[in-house]
Protein backbone atom coordinates (compact mmCIF):
# COMPACT_ATOMS: atom_id res chain seq x y z
CA UNK A 1 0.00 0.00 0.00
CA UNK A 2 1.60 3.27 -0.98
CA UNK A 3 1.74 5.80 1.95
CA UNK A 4 3.03 8.99 0.98
CA UNK A 5 4.58 11.70 4.19
CA UNK A 6 2.39 14.54 5.19
CA UNK A 7 2.62 17.72 3.52
CA UNK A 8 4.41 20.32 5.12
CA UNK A 9 1.47 22.43 5.46
CA UNK A 10 -0.54 19.67 7.68
CA UNK A 11 -4.15 19.04 6.37
CA UNK A 12 -2.98 19.94 2.97
CA UNK A 13 -6.35 21.89 2.28
CA UNK A 14 -7.22 25.88 1.37
CA UNK A 15 -6.93 28.34 3.51
CA UNK A 16 -10.18 28.22 5.40
CA UNK A 17 -13.70 30.57 4.23
CA UNK A 18 -15.71 28.08 5.75
CA UNK A 19 -18.97 31.00 7.56
CA UNK A 20 -20.21 29.03 10.56
CA UNK A 21 -23.79 29.82 11.40
CA UNK A 22 -23.34 30.47 15.42
CA UNK A 23 -25.37 32.42 17.60
CA UNK A 24 -24.71 33.26 21.59
CA UNK A 25 -21.03 33.93 21.17
CA UNK A 26 -19.58 35.54 17.61
CA UNK A 27 -16.22 34.02 16.54
CA UNK A 28 -12.91 35.20 18.44
CA UNK A 29 -15.59 36.48 21.96
CA UNK A 30 -14.27 34.51 24.55
CA UNK A 31 -10.45 34.61 23.33
CA UNK A 32 -9.32 37.52 25.58
CA UNK A 33 -9.79 35.47 28.13
CA UNK A 34 -6.66 35.59 30.62
CA UNK A 35 -6.23 31.49 29.60
CA UNK A 36 -8.34 29.25 27.59
CA UNK A 37 -8.97 26.05 29.12
CA UNK A 38 -9.44 22.80 26.97
CA UNK A 39 -12.21 21.44 24.74
CA UNK A 40 -14.39 18.19 25.75
CA UNK A 41 -15.78 16.58 22.87
CA UNK A 42 -18.25 13.74 23.08
CA UNK A 43 -19.24 11.00 20.47
CA UNK A 44 -22.37 8.58 21.33
CA UNK A 45 -21.76 5.51 19.74
CA UNK A 46 -23.41 2.52 19.36
CA UNK A 47 -20.03 0.11 20.61
CA UNK A 48 -18.87 2.97 23.12
CA UNK A 49 -18.86 6.61 24.19
CA UNK A 50 -15.24 8.53 23.47
CA UNK A 51 -14.26 11.52 25.33
CA UNK A 52 -11.34 14.05 23.99
CA UNK A 53 -10.18 16.87 25.23
CA UNK A 54 -8.53 19.35 22.57
CA UNK A 55 -6.08 22.11 23.59
CA UNK A 56 -7.63 25.26 21.26
CA UNK A 57 -3.92 26.62 21.48
CA UNK A 58 -2.08 23.70 19.60
CA UNK A 59 -5.05 22.29 18.07
CA UNK A 60 -3.65 19.11 19.80
CA UNK A 61 -5.20 16.30 21.14
CA UNK A 62 -4.66 16.17 25.20
CA UNK A 63 -6.54 13.38 26.35
CA UNK A 64 -8.95 10.64 24.98
CA UNK A 65 -10.83 7.93 26.34
CA UNK A 66 -13.67 5.56 26.23
CA UNK A 67 -16.06 3.51 28.05
CA UNK A 68 -16.26 0.58 28.15
CA UNK A 69 -12.84 -0.50 27.42
CA UNK A 70 -13.06 -4.15 27.15
CA UNK A 71 -16.31 -4.72 25.54
CA UNK A 72 -18.66 -2.89 23.50
CA UNK A 73 -22.13 -2.10 24.22
CA UNK A 74 -24.82 -4.19 23.98
CA UNK A 75 -27.58 -3.97 20.90
CA UNK A 76 -30.39 -5.51 22.56
CA UNK A 77 -32.68 -7.46 19.89
CA UNK A 78 -36.52 -8.44 21.09
CA UNK A 79 -37.54 -9.03 18.07
CA UNK A 80 -35.62 -9.85 14.63
CA UNK A 81 -35.23 -6.34 12.32
CA UNK A 82 -34.92 -4.91 16.03
CA UNK A 83 -32.44 -2.78 17.73
CA UNK A 84 -31.92 -1.01 21.11
CA UNK A 85 -30.15 0.74 23.65
CA UNK A 86 -30.90 1.87 27.35
CA UNK A 87 -30.07 5.76 27.09
CA UNK A 88 -28.89 5.34 30.59
CA UNK A 89 -25.90 3.27 29.71
CA UNK A 90 -24.48 6.22 27.16
CA UNK A 91 -24.50 8.78 30.16
CA UNK A 92 -23.03 5.94 32.76
CA UNK A 93 -20.41 5.42 30.27
CA UNK A 94 -20.39 9.31 29.13
CA UNK A 95 -19.33 9.83 32.90
CA UNK A 96 -16.77 7.03 33.10
CA UNK A 97 -15.08 8.39 30.09
CA UNK A 98 -14.87 11.66 31.17
CA UNK A 99 -13.85 10.14 34.37
CA UNK A 100 -10.78 8.01 32.75
CA UNK A 101 -9.59 11.50 31.13
CA UNK A 102 -7.85 12.34 34.16
CA UNK A 103 -4.27 11.42 33.73
CA UNK A 104 -2.71 11.90 37.19
CA UNK A 105 -2.49 15.81 37.58
CA UNK A 106 -1.96 16.44 34.29
CA UNK A 107 -5.38 17.15 33.14
CA UNK A 108 -7.76 18.97 35.01
CA UNK A 109 -11.18 18.83 34.11
CA UNK A 110 -11.56 21.96 35.34
CA UNK A 111 -9.97 23.60 32.77
CA UNK A 112 -12.22 22.61 30.44
CA UNK A 113 -13.74 25.85 29.04
CA UNK A 114 -16.30 24.40 26.67
CA UNK A 115 -18.56 21.22 25.33
CA UNK A 116 -19.73 19.49 22.41
CA UNK A 117 -21.62 16.31 21.16
CA UNK A 118 -21.57 13.64 18.74
CA UNK A 119 -24.07 11.00 18.12
CA UNK A 120 -25.37 8.43 16.35
CA UNK A 121 -28.03 9.13 14.20
CA UNK A 122 -31.63 8.46 13.16
CA UNK A 123 -32.46 7.35 17.24
CA UNK A 124 -35.09 8.09 18.92
CA UNK A 125 -35.20 8.62 22.83
CA UNK A 126 -38.55 9.87 24.15
CA UNK A 127 -38.74 11.24 28.15
CA UNK A 128 -41.81 12.51 30.30
CA UNK A 129 -42.21 15.53 32.37
CA UNK A 130 -39.70 14.46 35.06
CA UNK A 131 -37.29 13.81 32.13
CA UNK A 132 -37.10 9.77 33.09
CA UNK A 133 -37.29 7.59 29.85
CA UNK A 134 -39.77 6.08 28.65
CA UNK A 135 -38.74 3.34 26.92
CA UNK A 136 -35.75 1.92 25.20
CA UNK A 137 -33.90 4.07 22.28
CA UNK A 138 -34.85 2.95 18.93
CA UNK A 139 -31.35 2.95 17.74
CA UNK A 140 -30.46 3.73 13.88
CA UNK A 141 -30.24 0.53 13.10
CA UNK A 142 -33.35 -0.76 14.35
CA UNK A 143 -35.72 -1.89 10.80
CA UNK A 144 -38.90 -1.81 12.65
CA UNK A 145 -40.84 1.16 11.23
CA UNK A 146 -39.78 0.53 7.71
CA UNK A 147 -43.81 -0.26 7.34
CA UNK A 148 -44.70 3.13 8.62
CA UNK A 149 -42.44 5.23 6.86
CA UNK A 150 -43.75 3.47 3.38
CA UNK A 151 -47.51 4.37 4.24
CA UNK A 152 -46.44 8.01 5.53
CA UNK A 153 -44.61 8.41 1.93
CA UNK A 154 -47.31 6.95 0.22
CA UNK A 155 -49.88 9.61 2.01
CA UNK A 156 -47.76 12.76 1.02
CA UNK A 157 -46.87 11.42 -2.14
CA UNK A 158 -42.88 10.67 -3.15
CA UNK A 159 -41.95 13.49 -5.40
CA UNK A 160 -43.68 16.19 -2.18
CA UNK A 161 -41.72 14.19 0.09
CA UNK A 162 -38.16 14.27 -1.65
CA UNK A 163 -38.45 17.98 -2.77
CA UNK A 164 -39.36 19.12 0.91
CA UNK A 165 -37.49 17.29 3.05
CA UNK A 166 -34.70 15.72 0.43
CA UNK A 167 -35.86 12.29 1.62
CA UNK A 168 -38.62 9.54 1.47
CA UNK A 169 -40.06 9.16 5.58
CA UNK A 170 -38.20 5.69 5.65
CA UNK A 171 -37.10 4.46 8.93
CA UNK A 172 -35.74 7.74 10.17
CA UNK A 173 -36.68 9.08 13.65
CA UNK A 174 -40.22 10.44 12.82
CA UNK A 175 -41.04 6.92 11.52
CA UNK A 176 -39.81 4.91 14.66
CA UNK A 177 -41.89 7.87 16.82
CA UNK A 178 -44.79 7.29 14.85
CA UNK A 179 -44.02 3.64 15.80
CA UNK A 180 -44.62 4.22 19.12
CA UNK A 181 -47.66 5.97 18.59
CA UNK A 182 -49.60 3.24 16.85
CA UNK A 183 -48.26 -0.01 18.91
CA UNK A 184 -47.60 1.94 22.05
CA UNK A 185 -49.77 4.04 22.46
CA UNK A 186 -49.50 4.05 26.36
CA UNK A 187 -45.83 4.88 26.48
CA UNK A 188 -46.75 7.64 23.76
CA UNK A 189 -49.47 9.57 25.53
CA UNK A 190 -47.03 9.55 28.75
CA UNK A 191 -44.18 11.60 25.82
CA UNK A 192 -43.01 14.76 27.13
CA UNK A 193 -40.15 15.18 24.97
CA UNK A 194 -38.70 13.18 21.48
CA UNK A 195 -35.25 13.28 21.46
CA UNK A 196 -32.28 12.15 19.40
CA UNK A 197 -29.22 10.53 21.02
CA UNK A 198 -27.02 13.47 21.24
CA UNK A 199 -30.16 15.49 22.23
CA UNK A 200 -30.95 13.30 25.52
CA UNK A 201 -26.94 13.58 26.61
CA UNK A 202 -27.06 17.64 26.16
CA UNK A 203 -30.47 17.24 28.53
CA UNK A 204 -28.19 15.21 30.83
CA UNK A 205 -25.40 17.92 30.82
CA UNK A 206 -27.80 21.10 31.09
CA UNK A 207 -31.02 20.15 32.16
CA UNK A 208 -32.86 21.23 28.81
CA UNK A 209 -34.42 19.12 26.32
CA UNK A 210 -33.84 21.24 23.25
CA UNK A 211 -33.09 19.78 19.43
CA UNK A 212 -31.42 21.58 16.19
CA UNK A 213 -32.13 21.91 13.00
CA UNK A 214 -29.47 19.36 11.52
CA UNK A 215 -31.62 16.77 14.06
CA UNK A 216 -34.42 17.60 13.10
CA UNK A 217 -33.43 17.01 9.39
CA UNK A 218 -31.81 13.61 9.63
CA UNK A 219 -34.76 12.61 11.45
CA UNK A 220 -36.81 13.69 8.25
CA UNK A 221 -38.67 16.45 10.43
CA UNK A 222 -37.62 19.55 8.87
CA UNK A 223 -38.73 20.96 5.95
CA UNK A 224 -35.48 22.05 4.00
CA UNK A 225 -37.70 23.76 1.09
CA UNK A 226 -39.82 26.45 3.74
CA UNK A 227 -37.17 26.12 6.39
CA UNK A 228 -39.09 25.21 9.11
CA UNK A 229 -40.85 22.31 10.85
CA UNK A 230 -41.73 19.70 8.51
CA UNK A 231 -45.16 19.90 10.03
CA UNK A 232 -47.00 17.85 7.02
CA UNK A 233 -44.61 14.82 8.27
CA UNK A 234 -45.65 15.02 11.71
CA UNK A 235 -49.42 15.03 10.91
CA UNK A 236 -49.42 12.59 8.52
CA UNK A 237 -47.96 10.34 11.21
CA UNK A 238 -50.10 11.86 13.66
CA UNK A 239 -47.55 13.33 16.19
CA UNK A 240 -48.03 16.26 18.39
CA UNK A 241 -46.04 19.31 17.50
CA UNK A 242 -45.86 20.00 20.96
CA UNK A 243 -43.25 17.12 21.84
CA UNK A 244 -40.47 18.37 19.24
CA UNK A 245 -38.17 20.33 21.44
CA UNK A 246 -37.38 23.67 20.91
CA UNK A 247 -34.10 24.68 18.70
CA UNK A 248 -30.96 25.67 19.39
CA UNK A 249 -27.97 26.43 16.88
CA UNK A 250 -25.53 23.95 15.44
CA UNK A 251 -22.66 26.34 16.59
CA UNK A 252 -23.71 28.76 19.70
CA UNK A 253 -25.03 28.32 23.41
CA UNK A 254 -27.35 25.39 23.93
CA UNK A 255 -27.19 25.27 27.69
CA UNK A 256 -24.78 25.42 30.63
CA UNK A 257 -23.34 22.23 32.66
CA UNK A 258 -25.79 22.01 35.90
CA UNK A 259 -24.71 21.36 39.12
CA UNK A 260 -25.54 17.35 38.92
CA UNK A 261 -23.90 17.24 35.71
CA UNK A 262 -20.54 19.18 37.33
CA UNK A 263 -20.71 16.57 40.47
CA UNK A 264 -20.63 13.61 38.30
CA UNK A 265 -18.42 14.65 35.64
CA UNK A 266 -15.95 16.73 37.42
CA UNK A 267 -16.37 19.49 34.92
CA UNK A 268 -17.02 22.92 36.25
CA UNK A 269 -20.94 24.41 36.78
CA UNK A 270 -22.24 26.88 34.14
CA UNK A 271 -20.22 25.90 31.07
CA UNK A 272 -21.49 26.13 27.61
CA UNK A 273 -22.06 23.03 25.77
CA UNK A 274 -21.11 24.51 22.77
CA UNK A 275 -22.31 22.19 19.03
CA UNK A 276 -23.78 19.10 18.80
CA UNK A 277 -24.40 17.06 15.46
CA UNK A 278 -24.76 13.43 14.14
CA UNK A 279 -21.75 11.35 13.90
CA UNK A 280 -21.59 11.79 10.09
CA UNK A 281 -22.06 15.34 9.80
CA UNK A 282 -19.42 15.06 12.89
CA UNK A 283 -17.09 13.45 10.96
CA UNK A 284 -17.10 15.60 7.84
CA UNK A 285 -16.60 18.71 10.23
CA UNK A 286 -13.86 16.47 11.90
CA UNK A 287 -12.04 16.30 9.04
CA UNK A 288 -12.81 19.86 7.56
CA UNK A 289 -14.97 18.48 4.85
CA UNK A 290 -17.06 21.94 5.01
CA UNK A 291 -17.86 22.52 1.18
CA UNK A 292 -18.81 21.85 -2.01
CA UNK A 293 -16.89 18.73 -3.50
CA UNK A 294 -15.53 17.69 -0.52
CA UNK A 295 -15.87 14.08 0.63
CA UNK A 296 -15.47 12.38 4.18
CA UNK A 297 -16.28 8.87 5.06
CA UNK A 298 -15.97 6.60 7.55
CA UNK A 299 -15.90 3.09 8.71
CA UNK A 300 -17.00 2.11 12.34
CA UNK A 301 -19.83 0.17 13.74
CA UNK A 302 -21.73 1.34 10.12
CA UNK A 303 -19.80 2.41 6.70
CA UNK A 304 -20.69 6.08 5.55
CA UNK A 305 -19.49 8.16 2.50
CA UNK A 306 -20.41 11.71 2.96
CA UNK A 307 -20.24 14.90 0.30
CA UNK A 308 -20.79 18.13 0.66
CA UNK A 309 -23.18 20.19 -2.01
CA UNK A 310 -24.88 23.61 -2.00
CA UNK A 311 -27.68 22.19 -4.18
CA UNK A 312 -30.90 20.51 -2.66
CA UNK A 313 -29.80 17.28 -4.59
CA UNK A 314 -31.65 13.66 -3.63
CA UNK A 315 -31.94 9.98 -5.12
CA UNK A 316 -35.48 9.18 -6.34
CA UNK A 317 -35.14 6.00 -4.45
CA UNK A 318 -33.83 7.24 -1.25
CA UNK A 319 -31.12 5.31 -0.94
CA UNK A 320 -28.88 7.84 -0.45
CA UNK A 321 -30.21 10.46 1.81
CA UNK A 322 -29.33 14.63 1.80
CA UNK A 323 -29.80 16.33 5.11
CA UNK A 324 -28.96 20.06 6.16
CA UNK A 325 -25.04 20.22 7.13
CA UNK A 326 -23.44 21.30 10.06
CA UNK A 327 -22.86 24.87 8.29
CA UNK A 328 -26.28 25.25 6.65
CA UNK A 329 -28.06 28.36 6.40
CA UNK A 330 -30.42 29.66 4.31
CA UNK A 331 -28.60 32.31 2.99
CA UNK A 332 -24.96 29.86 2.27
CA UNK A 333 -26.84 26.41 2.14
CA UNK A 334 -25.17 23.19 2.65
CA UNK A 335 -26.33 19.91 2.56
CA UNK A 336 -24.36 16.46 3.33
CA UNK A 337 -25.14 13.56 0.92
CA UNK A 338 -24.40 10.37 3.16
CA UNK A 339 -24.31 6.97 1.83
CA UNK A 340 -24.89 4.74 4.77
CA UNK A 341 -23.81 0.55 5.41
CA UNK A 342 -25.11 -0.72 8.15
CA UNK A 343 -23.03 -3.69 8.29
CA UNK A 344 -19.33 -2.23 8.21
CA UNK A 345 -16.97 -2.46 11.78
CA UNK A 346 -19.96 -4.87 13.10
CA UNK A 347 -19.30 -7.24 10.70
CA UNK A 348 -15.34 -7.81 11.69
CA UNK A 349 -16.76 -7.49 15.39
CA UNK A 350 -18.53 -10.54 14.76
CA UNK A 351 -16.20 -12.83 12.97
CA UNK A 352 -13.60 -11.86 16.22
CA UNK A 353 -16.09 -12.27 19.07
CA UNK A 354 -19.10 -14.45 17.88
CA UNK A 355 -18.64 -16.25 14.41
CA UNK A 356 -15.40 -17.59 12.74
CA UNK A 357 -13.07 -17.24 15.82
CA UNK A 358 -15.25 -16.65 18.60
CA UNK A 359 -13.57 -17.38 21.88
CA UNK A 360 -10.07 -17.17 20.43
CA UNK A 361 -8.78 -13.90 22.72
CA UNK A 362 -5.24 -14.16 21.50
CA UNK A 363 -6.97 -12.89 17.79
CA UNK A 364 -7.36 -8.86 17.81
CA UNK A 365 -8.21 -7.01 15.27
CA UNK A 366 -4.90 -6.20 14.24
CA UNK A 367 -4.14 -9.88 13.54
CA UNK A 368 -7.21 -9.99 11.54
CA UNK A 369 -6.24 -7.69 9.44
CA UNK A 370 -2.69 -9.20 9.27
CA UNK A 371 -4.05 -12.62 8.09
CA UNK A 372 -6.28 -10.62 5.67
CA UNK A 373 -3.37 -9.31 3.90
CA UNK A 374 -1.52 -12.62 3.25
CA UNK A 375 -4.45 -13.68 1.21
CA UNK A 376 -4.89 -12.68 -2.33
CA UNK A 377 -7.25 -9.50 -4.09
CA UNK A 378 -10.53 -11.31 -4.63
CA UNK A 379 -10.23 -13.59 -2.20
CA UNK A 380 -9.78 -16.86 -3.77
CA UNK A 381 -12.92 -16.08 -5.42
CA UNK A 382 -15.01 -15.68 -2.07
CA UNK A 383 -17.73 -12.94 -2.05
CA UNK A 384 -19.03 -11.33 1.42
CA UNK A 385 -21.94 -9.97 1.26
CA UNK A 386 -22.32 -7.46 4.61
CA UNK A 387 -25.96 -6.83 5.26
CA UNK A 388 -26.34 -8.51 8.84
CA UNK A 389 -27.41 -5.36 10.53
CA UNK A 390 -31.09 -4.32 9.22
CA UNK A 391 -32.40 -3.00 6.66
CA UNK A 392 -30.33 -1.41 4.15
CA UNK A 393 -31.29 1.64 2.21
CA UNK A 394 -28.85 1.11 -0.57
CA UNK A 395 -31.01 -1.62 -1.17
CA UNK A 396 -33.88 0.06 -0.40
CA UNK A 397 -34.78 -0.91 3.05
CA UNK A 398 -34.62 -4.62 2.18
CA UNK A 399 -33.13 -7.09 4.86
CA UNK A 400 -31.12 -9.69 3.14
CA UNK A 401 -28.78 -10.86 5.83
CA UNK A 402 -25.04 -11.17 5.85
CA UNK A 403 -24.35 -14.19 3.70
CA UNK A 404 -20.66 -15.37 2.14
CA UNK A 405 -20.65 -17.09 -0.99
CA UNK A 406 -17.85 -19.60 -2.99
CA UNK A 407 -16.60 -21.39 0.20
CA UNK A 408 -14.21 -24.26 -0.63
CA UNK A 409 -13.58 -26.29 2.27
CA UNK A 410 -10.11 -27.24 0.07
CA UNK A 411 -8.69 -23.98 -0.63
CA UNK A 412 -10.15 -21.10 1.78
CA UNK A 413 -9.23 -20.73 5.33
CA UNK A 414 -9.53 -18.09 7.59
CA UNK A 415 -7.49 -15.22 6.08
CA UNK A 416 -9.72 -15.45 2.46
CA UNK A 417 -12.72 -14.74 5.04
CA UNK A 418 -11.21 -12.05 6.91
CA UNK A 419 -10.25 -10.48 3.07
CA UNK A 420 -13.49 -11.61 1.82
CA UNK A 421 -15.14 -9.29 5.13
CA UNK A 422 -13.47 -6.54 4.21
CA UNK A 423 -13.61 -6.19 0.59
CA UNK A 424 -17.41 -6.96 0.85
CA UNK A 425 -17.81 -3.72 3.04
CA UNK A 426 -15.77 -1.91 0.12
CA UNK A 427 -17.43 -3.32 -2.44
CA UNK A 428 -20.97 -2.34 -0.90
CA UNK A 429 -19.66 1.19 -0.35
CA UNK A 430 -19.00 1.52 -3.71
CA UNK A 431 -22.16 0.35 -4.45
CA UNK A 432 -23.85 2.78 -2.89
CA UNK A 433 -21.08 5.21 -4.09
CA UNK A 434 -22.25 4.53 -7.96
CA UNK A 435 -25.89 6.28 -6.78
CA UNK A 436 -23.92 9.12 -5.56
CA UNK A 437 -21.78 9.77 -8.69
CA UNK A 438 -25.28 9.25 -10.12
CA UNK A 439 -26.50 12.56 -8.27
CA UNK A 440 -23.78 14.27 -9.45
CA UNK A 441 -21.34 14.21 -6.85
CA UNK A 442 -17.35 13.42 -7.54
CA UNK A 443 -16.36 10.96 -5.33
CA UNK A 444 -12.02 10.96 -6.66
CA UNK A 445 -10.93 12.30 -3.11
CA UNK A 446 -11.93 10.98 0.19
CA UNK A 447 -10.63 12.10 3.61
CA UNK A 448 -10.86 9.73 6.54
CA UNK A 449 -9.87 9.80 9.84
CA UNK A 450 -6.96 6.87 10.79
CA UNK A 451 -8.93 4.65 12.98
CA UNK A 452 -11.21 1.67 12.76
CA UNK A 453 -11.76 0.32 9.39
CA UNK A 454 -9.51 2.44 8.08
CA UNK A 455 -6.64 1.24 10.11
CA UNK A 456 -6.48 -1.42 8.19
CA UNK A 457 -4.04 -1.50 4.89
CA UNK A 458 -6.08 -4.01 3.01
CA UNK A 459 -9.40 -1.81 3.61
CA UNK A 460 -7.92 1.17 2.45
CA UNK A 461 -6.18 -0.47 -0.06
CA UNK A 462 -9.71 -2.13 -1.15
CA UNK A 463 -11.32 1.09 -1.07
CA UNK A 464 -8.49 3.44 -3.14
CA UNK A 465 -8.57 0.86 -5.98
CA UNK A 466 -12.53 -0.32 -5.81
CA UNK A 467 -13.99 3.09 -6.10
CA UNK A 468 -11.25 4.66 -7.73
CA UNK A 469 -10.36 7.55 -5.09
CA UNK A 470 -7.37 9.08 -3.63
CA UNK A 471 -7.38 8.27 0.29
CA UNK A 472 -6.27 11.24 2.49
CA UNK A 473 -5.98 9.93 6.11
CA UNK A 474 -5.93 12.06 8.89
CA UNK A 475 -5.09 12.45 13.08
CA UNK A 476 -8.74 12.67 14.02
CA UNK A 477 -11.57 11.02 14.97
CA UNK A 478 -15.66 11.75 16.05
CA UNK A 479 -15.39 13.03 19.81
CA UNK A 480 -12.19 15.30 18.64
CA UNK A 481 -14.47 16.93 15.92
CA UNK A 482 -17.18 17.34 18.59
CA UNK A 483 -14.54 19.20 20.69
CA UNK A 484 -13.39 21.30 17.77
CA UNK A 485 -17.36 22.30 17.41
CA UNK A 486 -17.09 23.41 20.95
CA UNK A 487 -14.90 25.68 20.17
CA UNK A 488 -16.38 27.34 17.01
CA UNK A 489 -19.72 27.55 19.01
CA UNK A 490 -18.13 29.16 22.13
CA UNK A 491 -16.12 31.59 20.44
CA UNK A 492 -13.04 29.99 21.57
CA UNK A 493 -11.64 30.35 17.74
CA UNK A 494 -10.76 33.49 16.58
CA UNK A 495 -10.97 32.16 12.55
CA UNK A 496 -12.06 29.34 10.75
CA UNK A 497 -8.40 28.28 10.46
CA UNK A 498 -7.87 27.93 14.00
CA UNK A 499 -10.80 25.14 14.39
CA UNK A 500 -8.32 22.89 12.21
CA UNK A 501 -4.74 23.52 13.34
CA UNK A 502 -3.22 20.33 14.74
CA UNK A 503 -5.51 18.72 11.90
CA UNK A 504 -2.93 16.36 9.78
CA UNK A 505 -2.45 14.27 6.86
CA UNK A 506 -0.69 11.54 7.49
CA UNK A 507 -1.07 8.72 5.16
CA UNK A 508 -2.29 8.79 1.21
CA UNK A 509 -3.42 5.99 -0.72
CA UNK A 510 -3.25 6.43 -3.93
CA UNK A 511 -4.98 4.09 -6.72
CA UNK A 512 -2.51 1.93 -9.19
CA UNK A 513 -4.05 0.82 -12.86
CA UNK A 514 -2.82 -2.65 -11.46
CA UNK A 515 -4.45 -2.99 -8.25
CA UNK A 516 -7.47 -1.39 -9.88
CA UNK A 517 -7.99 -4.43 -12.59
CA UNK A 518 -7.73 -6.78 -9.59
CA UNK A 519 -10.38 -5.19 -7.28
CA UNK A 520 -12.60 -4.45 -10.42
CA UNK A 521 -12.54 -8.26 -11.18
CA UNK A 522 -13.49 -8.81 -7.79
CA UNK A 523 -15.99 -6.34 -7.85
CA UNK A 524 -18.04 -7.94 -11.04
CA UNK A 525 -18.27 -11.32 -9.32
CA UNK A 526 -19.24 -9.61 -6.00
CA UNK A 527 -22.08 -7.59 -7.73
CA UNK A 528 -23.70 -10.82 -9.65
CA UNK A 529 -23.76 -12.70 -6.22
CA UNK A 530 -25.19 -9.38 -4.66
CA UNK A 531 -27.81 -9.36 -8.02
CA UNK A 532 -28.36 -13.18 -7.65
CA UNK A 533 -29.45 -13.09 -3.95
CA UNK A 534 -32.11 -9.71 -4.73
CA UNK A 535 -33.88 -11.57 -7.30
CA UNK A 536 -34.12 -14.97 -5.29
CA UNK A 537 -35.20 -12.39 -2.38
Amino acid sequence: MPVNAPSPSGCGSRPSKVEFPTEAYPLGSRWEADEIGYLLGYDIGSSAIKAALVDPETGRLVASAQSPLERELEIFAPQAGWAEQDPEIWWENAVGATRALRRGDSVNLEDVEAVGISYQMHGLVIVDKNQSVLRPSIIWCDSRAVGIGEKATNRMGRANCLERMLNLPGNFTASKLGWVRENEPEVYVRIFKAMLPGDYLAMRLTGDARTTVSGLSEGVMWDSREERLAGEVLDCLGISRDIIPDLVPTFGFQGSITGEASRELGLRKGIPVSYRAGDQPNNALALNVLEPGEIAATAGTSGVVYGVTDRPVWDPDSRVNTFVHVNHSPQRPRYGVLLCINGTGILNSWLRNKGFIAGDSAIGYDDMNALAASAPVGSGGLAFLPYGNGSERTLGNRDIGASLHGLNFNVHDRSHVFRSAQEGIVFALNHGVEIMRGMGLDVDRVRAGYANMFLSPVFCEAFANTVGAVVELYNTDGAQGAARGAGIGSGVFRDQSEAFRGLERIGVIEPTAALMDLYGDAWSRWVEVLQNCLSER
